[in-house]
């Protein structure tokens, strides 16, 4: 594997050696000394030509726990913002040495471009494209949910996952729906007809419209962010109406299941697709999402960049 743009550029084997990996990263990330010297003399780019101070930051602290050298660079203030293009941009980096681009852009498929193109030898991570795709985040929630409801090394076979509200302009859902998928977990997605997506019935989960009906009978509750910033019609009526049929309040977590646990990918809307006391309620997992973002993030960037897994190392 030499760039991880899609969850479907994963093999359901490759996927499962990342979060294997990162649990034995997250082990070190937990003893006294946190830095590894795997990645030393090696340089990762973050370039991001679009917000996002979590996951710039996760992988920035990712890269440096395993002694990579880290270059940020933002679009805002550089010669992007001036015009300069993806392939002027990415020669340059090539000419810094860059071993890895993580790479988050609001156009979908910019990080494809990047590695198919003959601009630079190193590997590409998505950190994110347009509305297509989040496969570190995936990743991350995967690992989330197997550490949180104790499913060891292993697969999520039999586990049922609701994905809630704004899957539209979700590039989130989009990498959770393949990756829970190929693990073997069981999606449905609830939302809006309007904020599904064209093609939906494609996807490898089923779809309701119906929140009420799907939360007593899953183990996780994935709520999105609502995107008013890409709206640029209206998807429903207003705030208040989303709220009553797609917002997770105290009274619809009441009707989970014992044990079910809570997800948003960030940042939230709390009172819109969230309501503050679930936010913060002993069932949602959501500081854990960020956490276990690092160590994740130190898996990807370590099985890129060596080839390796550290399972074959033992402990």
């Amino acid at each position: 594997m030499r760039h991880l743009l899609s969850i479907a550029d994963l093999s359901k084997i490759e996927a499962i050696s990342i979060l294997d990996t990162a649990n034995e990263l997250a082990r070190v990330s937990d003893g006294a000394v946190k830095k590894l010297p795997t990645l030393r003399g090696r340089t990762i780019v973050n370039l991001f030509a679009e917000d996002s101070t979590r996951t710039r930051i996760s992988f920035e602290a990712a890269a440096k726990r395993l002694s990579a050298d880290v270059i940020n660079f933002s679009a805002k203030g550089s010669s992007v913002s001036k015009g300069e293009s993806l392939k002027d941009t990415a020669m340059t980096l090539q000419a810094m040495g860059a071993d890895a681009v993580v790479i988050r852009h609001s156009a979908s498929g910019a990080a494809q471009r990047l590695a198919d193109s003959q601009w630079m030898s190193g590997s590409v991570v998505n950190a994110g494209d347009g509305t297509h795709e989040h496969p570190s985040q995936a990743l991350l929630d995967a690992f989330t949910i197997r550490k949180h409801l104790g499913l060891g090394k292993s697969d999520l076979e039999g586990l049922s996952v609701a994905i809630v509200g704004d899957v539209l302009h979700s590039r989130v859902a989009r990498s959770n729906v393949l990756l829970l998928a190929k693990l073997g977990a069981k999606v449905t997605l609830v939302a809006p007809p309007t904020l599904l997506p064209v093609g939906v019935e494609s996807w490898p989960a089923s779809v309701s419209y119906d929140f009420d009906s799907v939360i007593p009978f899953v183990d996780v509750v994935m709520m999105l962010r609502v995107q008013q910033e890409r709206m640029t019609e209206m998807y429903f009526p207003n705030a208040r109406e989303y709220s009553r049929y797609f917002g997770l309040n105290s009274d619809r977590m009441k009707s989970m299941k014992p044990g079910a646990i809570v997800m948003h990918p960030g940042p939230m809307n709390r009172g819109l697709e969230i309501s503050a006391e679930v936010a913060d309620s002993s069932r949602s997992v959501i500081t854990e999402q960020v956490t276990n973002g690092v160590s994740v993030r130190m898996a990807i960037l370590y099985v890129l960049l060596t080839g390796g897994s550290l399972e074959a190392g033992g402990n």
